[in-house]
């Protein structure tokens, strides 16, 4: 794998390509040329996969929230850069840390301020609170909920391959003879024949829930199957066992609603976060574990909060760039 470890003086010319064409869609100022510029370039060879991928993940973490606070605060980037000699990769990455920190509190969480890697790659993708529904060759739709993003790999003989980069999906498969479909998320991977399942996979955790038929879900040389009306979940503690679920509350997205059943307020504004843009951060560890029951509409979020603020005597704190204190 690829590392940045080096100055940039030293980086491969295919590596410099690639931090610059981050840099460049993080700026601000990128078209949708840019993006599907930078698509085409780095689906060109897995190196360049590789290097896109490494930049991306160097940019998000530290380069572009710094370069954004110095743009807000009147301070061109280029400037800097040119007005100093390249600091040390130890200085780099404390100074840039500190600023991505202070863009994050200040300004709004990093990716609302540029596409993400899974944006950019990816060949279907919704933004925040954007639903939509998608068909692919081989009898297969798919609905995507709030911030999805999946991709499309090249099949094998009769199995259709999509990687699930980030975000939630539901997935119907047709009744084609001979034809199996794998959903790639994370480390595991969903496999079905004329069946419906829903997948959530957020970092490094995956929730797979089969709605119709059977899904079989590997992670390694693990493997359980799915049948109507089961769920689990695999991540770093790898696959879990299968699980009833309420698919009501699973698949509530696909109307417009959030459906919580004694749900620790913790967890219902980790899942509110998901359909606006900024972030509600929980200050007080008691209020989050209170539970919640109800019914919520996705495009009233912030009216979930103000009955939080009535229900529970919570203290709502709003910040600039969409963030709010719950306490």
């Amino acid at each position: 794998m690829m590392q940045f470890d080096d100055p940039p003086e030293q980086l491969g010319a295919l590596r410099r390509e690639a931090l610059e064409r981050v840099r460049r869609l993080g700026s601000g100022r990128a078209t949708p040329a840019d993006v599907e510029a930078t698509k085409q370039w780095g689906r060109q060879s897995p190196d360049h996969a590789e290097a896109l991928w490494q930049a991306s993940l160097l940019w998000d973490r530290l380069g572009c929230a710094g370069d954004n606070v110095l743009r807000r605060s009147g301070a061109a980037l280029g400037g800097v850069q040119a007005a100093a000699p390249a600091p040390s990769r130890r200085a780099f990455v404390a100074g840039a840390a500190a600023t991505a920190a202070a863009a994050y509190l200040v300004v709004r969480p990093p990716l609302d301020l540029w596409p993400s890697l899974g944006d950019v790659m990816a060949d279907y993708h919704t933004a925040t609170g954007e639903t939509k529904d998608v068909s692919i060759p081989g009898d297969i739709r798919l609905s995507l909920n709030t911030a999805t993003s999946i991709k499309l790999q090249k099949p094998a003989d009769t199995i259709e391959r999509i990687e699930l980069l980030r975000g939630e999906a539901t997935v119907t498969v047709g009744a084609q003879p001979g034809r199996e479909l794998i959903i790639v998320a994370g480390a595991g991977e969903a496999r079905a024949r004329h069946a419906q399942f829903n997948v959530l996979h957020e970092q490094d955790a995956t929730c797979v829930t089969c709605l119709q038929g059977e899904v079989e879900v590997r992670l390694g040389t693990a493997s359980s199957v799915l049948r109507l009306g089961q769920q689990l979940r695999y991540g770093a503690d790898g696959l879990g066992s299968a699980t009833p679920a309420d698919i009501g509350e699973v698949t509530a997205w696909r109307e417009g609603l959030l459906i919580f059943h004694q749900r620790p307020l913790m967890d219902v504004v980790a899942e509110i976060n998901r359909y606006r843009p900024g972030r509600v951060m929980v200050v007080n560890a008691e209020l989050g574990r209170r539970v919640v029951n109800g019914r919520f509409r996705v495009d009233n979020v912030d009216g979930v909060m103000a009955m939080f603020e009535q229900i529970f005597g919570a203290k709502l704190t709003r910040l600039p760039g969409g963030i709010v204190l719950l306490g």
